[in-house]
């Protein structure tokens, strides 16, 4: 997950659709549901933020499926943030109901450009009358700890509660089993070349 620090900014809850006005009064944010067309733009960006030299962990799990299973099946908590009719920023999300019902923040990008013009206040702050409305008692994110823009802004917004994870990694060609499972292949196909070889020419 990535964002800026932007400023604070007001909302109206349960306007879904109305403009959200910035600090300064002069650029209003615009929050609206994602629609078919909004799939790219927020994809592209995602690449841009998640960069893998800087968030690897985040570069890993963010393709085009991550962007169109989450409007497939959870498209009221997906939505786009506009600034004077330019695509800004966008947060994906989901509601999960067992026992206690919690919303979850998937994804939270805001272009550059944008920074600190309250769109991710913006986002945050209509995902979360969302996840209300929908009975949610508790919302979760993570990001990556080196991801320290992220980290205040999330803790400026009132969460905490902070857990780090631990992430480990497996280098499956040195496993045995990949050694073996490659000779293999590679006795296969020089079986397959013999037989080609021994073949009588008609």
């Amino acid at each position: 997950m990535s964002t800026q620090q932007p400023a604070p900014s007001n909302s109206e809850p349960f306007e879904l659709t109305d403009a959200i006005a910035s600090p300064d009064r002069r650029d209003p944010v615009l929050i609206r549901d994602m629609v078919i067309d909004d799939l790219a733009p927020v994809f592209h960006l995602g690449e841009q933020l998640f960069k893998n030299e800087l968030y690897p962990t985040l570069y890993r799990t963010w393709d085009e499926w991550e962007v169109t299973g989450l409007y497939n099946t959870d498209p009221e908590y997906c939505l786009i943030a506009e600034v004077d009719g330019e695509f800004a920023g966008f947060v994906l999300g989901t509601v999960i109901e067992k026992q206690l019902t919690y919303g979850y923040i998937n994804w939270l990008g805001v272009d550059h450009k944008f920074q600190r013009r309250g769109v991710a206040d913006s986002l945050v702050d209509r995902f979360v009358e969302r996840t209300i409305h929908q009975g949610a008692r508790s919302l979760f994110i993570d990001t990556d700890p080196a991801n320290e823009p992220a980290v205040k802004f999330f803790a400026r917004k009132g969460f905490g509660n902070v857990r780090q994870h631990i992430y480990m990694s497996l280098d499956l060609s040195r496993h045995e089993y990949y050694g073996r499972l490659i000779d293999y292949e590679q006795d296969q196909v020089e079986r397959t070349a013999r037989k080609h070889r021994r073949r009588p020419k008609g």
